[in-house]
């Protein structure tokens, strides 16, 4: 891995972990084992390297969630691209971390992300589950646009707090098993409110 994906990475974990405010270019300088200025020559500013972090870690998200959700709107294939989905921040729960903490911190830059980074594909998504419900497929009252945001919302700041939330399920002992549980629900609940019961 490159120093610039290395700062990226480093800086994405710190961000996380102590938000954009708590965290220093110096301790990203250390976390990755470089000096200051050679981070402030790949990134010139704190700024610069928050935005560049967001971009990443939405690039990457469209990259991957658009064809796993359109694959969803085919009721035999919904587990596993709802696993799919789920998987991608858990392989990197900073990802959804940072993602709910900027929401909440810059919410005007996030809307004009989301605008760019994920609207397209949820209109998509959208118009997909509009043809699932004119054959039947899908349940008839289901806002398509609403139920692709919803089943986002819960995936990302699911992940971004299941390993505090899940100390509150009783028997698991860790993060993985509560990982485990917790995917397993939302499927649950993302399938049930989808498609037309079975007769």
């Amino acid at each position: 891995m490159d120093v610039r994906s290395q700062i990226l990475v480093e800086a994405i974990r710190l961000f996380a972990a102590q938000g954009f405010q708590g965290t220093s270019v110096q301790e990203i300088a250390d976390a990755v084992g470089i000096r200051k200025p050679s981070l402030l020559y790949h990134f010139p500013s704190k700024e610069a390297l928050r935005q560049c972090a967001l971009d990443e870690i939405l690039s990457r998200w469209n990259d991957v969630l658009p064809n796993l959700l359109l694959i969803a709107t085919r009721d035999q294939r919904f587990d596993k691209v709802m696993e799919a989905l789920t998987d991608f921040f858990l392989e990197d729960p900073d990802r959804a971390r940072v993602v709910m903490r900027e929401m909440l911190d810059r919410p005007e830059d996030m809307q004009r992300r989301i605008i760019t980074f994920v609207r397209p594909w949820i209109d998509v998504i959208a118009d997909q589950l509009e043809k699932a419900k004119a054959k039947g497929t899908v349940q008839g009252d289901v806002d398509t646009h609403a139920y692709a945001i919803s089943v986002v919302n819960m995936v990302v700041a699911g992940v971004a707090v299941i390993d505090n939330l899940g100390a509150a399920l009783p028997g698991d002992a860790g993060a993985k098993p509560a990982r485990e549980r917790y995917v397993r629900e939302l499927v649950r609940i993302a399938r049930r409110s989808l498609y037309q019961p079975v007769s």
